[in-house]
């Protein structure tokens, strides 16, 4: 009776997981950027696990019941089976290639920024993310950890001509859709990680190192930048939102953003 029950209760937990997969209540968001490649990684893995979950479960319901306990059967002692140990190692291993080739390939694209890409450095501190676009110049000038004080929150480095111009955003993250953004991302306290949903975009920002990854924007709104890396009591609160937008509109709001010249230098 024991056997027959826990072979019915694996079963109803393989159908309702495929009945929960199946309703899409807990599916991706709906993308908003350019990385198909990502979703496809994810796909394939939940494709691999989730075929491993039901076969497993539903070869223990079997087993579970078909050799219950009997009176008038004994267990058998085998100390090892090299022909099923070969089996499995080689399944092993095709699953293990399967699951990784797909995300390595997507995160050498991820990693590999188009040269005509937008810069936006983004910096991370108990908890809150700031924003620092380059000027008319088109360069992002230096910053230094060691130079970072109540008024100059990004370290700035005023030494730097190429400094003055850059572009302050303490709140928010703009951005024109349809245009290559790279994102340089660092962290003043604790580690944390710099995560778009949306955008299937995700990066560590690490104290001392300037991490970065690009993607691009395909569909204009709002959407939302949290911190994926749990980072101390106020880590649910390390949120910002994510403006997409035409190009004249994000340059309209670039203008009425406040300089380094006009807020940090003496």
């Amino acid at each position: 009776m024991h056997a027959a029950l826990t072979s019915a209760i694996l079963v109803c937990l393989v159908l309702g997981a495929l009945i929960l997969t199946a309703s899409g209540i807990w599916w991706f968001t709906p993308l908003a950027s350019n990385w198909h490649e990502i979703d496809g990684a994810l796909l394939i893995t939940l494709a691999v696990i989730g075929i491993a979950f039901v076969v497993l479960n539903l070869v223990l319901a079997y087993l579970v019941l078909r050799y219950r306990a009997r009176e008038q059967s004994r267990a058998q002692f085998i100390p090892d089976n090299p022909k099923i140990e070969k089996i499995l190692i080689g399944v092993t291993a095709l699953g293990i290639i399967i699951l990784l080739a797909p995300g390595l390939f997507a995160y050498s694209r991820f990693i590999s920024p188009p040269r005509d890409a937008m810069i936006v450095e983004v910096l991370g501190e108990q908890w809150r993310w700031m924003y620092r676009y380059p000027g008319p110049d088109g360069k992002l000038g230096r910053a230094n950890p060691k130079l970072i004080s109540p008024k100059n929150l990004f370290g700035v480095d005023l030494t730097d001509p190429a400094a003055h111009d850059d572009i302050l955003s303490y709140t928010e993250l703009h951005l024109p859709v349809n245009r290559s953004v790279l994102l340089h991302i660092r962290a003043k306290d604790v580690l944390h990680s710099f995560f778009i949903p949306y955008f299937r975009a995700k990066m560590d920002a690490v104290p001392g190192m300037v991490t970065h990854y690009w993607f691009i924007p395909t569909v204009e709104g709002r959407f939302q930048a949290v911190c994926a890396e749990l980072c101390g009591i106020g880590h649910h609160r390390m949120q910002s939102p994510v403006i997409v937008e035409s190009t004249e509109k994000f340059q309209e709001w670039l203008a009425k953003q406040p300089t380094v010249a006009a807020t940090v230098k003496p």
